[in-house]
């Protein structure tokens, strides 16, 4: 089935239109969620436009079987699969709420199961390392230190880190005011070691990185602009290599990291769900996982019993 080939009809894009309106403006919902859901959304247009069918109001069950077999014939994993009728169902809430629709074509469409990986944190070790990378001496080094410092300090995701400001942090009483997922505002302390790290980036670092049109964003690019996230992203890629971490490490295993090692060290799961800003109790109980695993890797390498070959 060629779905690329397949241009989307006028009041097709127009219902898709609104809805991309709605995710930003009354949802709050991050531009990359946005972007995403609409790609889904007119992916699925397309194939429904190969079937004949050019208005949402026309859509019924078996139409989204044909779809649904179009992705499972992709190279797609689950977890895309999964996001993308995730897309399909908000979208059909919203056509249903706006009465675009008699009936929610989605009400039969089985969502497939996303295979839950262990997030992957770093060692103390491999923390320490990371850390010692940047330069000091230049006013880059002293950014990204920074960086690195207060993601692991607060927990942040990459986005969040991005869009900081100088009012973002109060250093008198050590904490961060983050605007996370949803635009839902949180509050998350901020290490001794982490306010050091900015305080020095401020001070010895970011005036050399100011330029004529640069705002109240926190963390600057060579340009004088907000930081980006593919940015962030190249930068502890290149600090990893440069410390001989051979894993694959991103912006987001920091913040795994600092939810690992929380739990590791006793505090509560619930503490840990409202710093990492998860709305569900259930997001944040994977790390749960990955503590029990860290224990059973840990007793089966060290433990002098294991040793021992038992006879049968």
């Amino acid at each position: 089935m060629n779905s690329k080939a397949q241009p989307i009809s006028q009041p097709m894009v127009a219902a898709i239109e609104d809805f991309e309106h709605w995710m930003t403006l009354e949802r709050g919902l991050s531009k990359e969620t946005v972007s995403n859901y609409r790609k889904d959304i007119e992916q699925c247009a397309k194939v429904l436009m190969s079937e004949g069918i050019s208005e949402w109001k026309g859509v019924n069950a078996a139409h989204l079987t044909r779809w649904s077999q179009h992705l499972g014939e992709s190279d797609l994993v689950n977890r895309s699969i999964a996001r993308k009728h995730s897309a399909l169902k908000s979208f059909a809430k919203f056509l249903l709420k706006e009465s675009a629709i008699d009936r929610d074509f989605t009400e039969s469409l089985s969502r497939p199961r996303s295979e839950k990986k262990l997030p992957h944190a770093l060692s103390l070790e491999a923390i320490e390392k990371l850390f010692e990378c940047p330069n000091l001496s230049t006013p880059i080094g002293l950014r990204d230190r920074a960086i690195l410092e207060l993601t692991y300090s607060s927990g942040l995701r990459v986005t969040e880190l991005c869009s900081l400001t100088f009012t973002s942090i109060n250093y008198e009483e050590g904490f961060i005011r983050v605007f996370g997922k949803g635009a839902k505002e949180r509050l998350s302390p901020v290490g001794a070691p982490a306010l050091k790290a900015v305080r020095d980036y401020l001070s010895g670092g970011r005036p050399s990185l100011v330029k004529n049109n640069t705002g109240s964003e926190l963390f600057l690019s060579r340009l004088g602009k907000a930081i980006s996230r593919k940015t962030v992203w190249h930068l502890i890629k290149q600090y990893a290599k440069q410390a001989g971490i051979d894993e694959n490490i991103t912006p987001h295993s920091l913040r795994h990291s600092f939810a690992t090692h929380l739990l590791s060290g006793g505090a509560d799961l619930r503490i840990i769900q409202e710093l990492l800003g998860h709305s569900d109790i259930s997001t944040t109980q994977i790390y749960t996982a990955v503590d029990i695993a860290r224990k059973l890797e840990e007793h089966s390498v060290y433990h002098p019993r294991n040793e021992m070959e038992v006879s049968t």
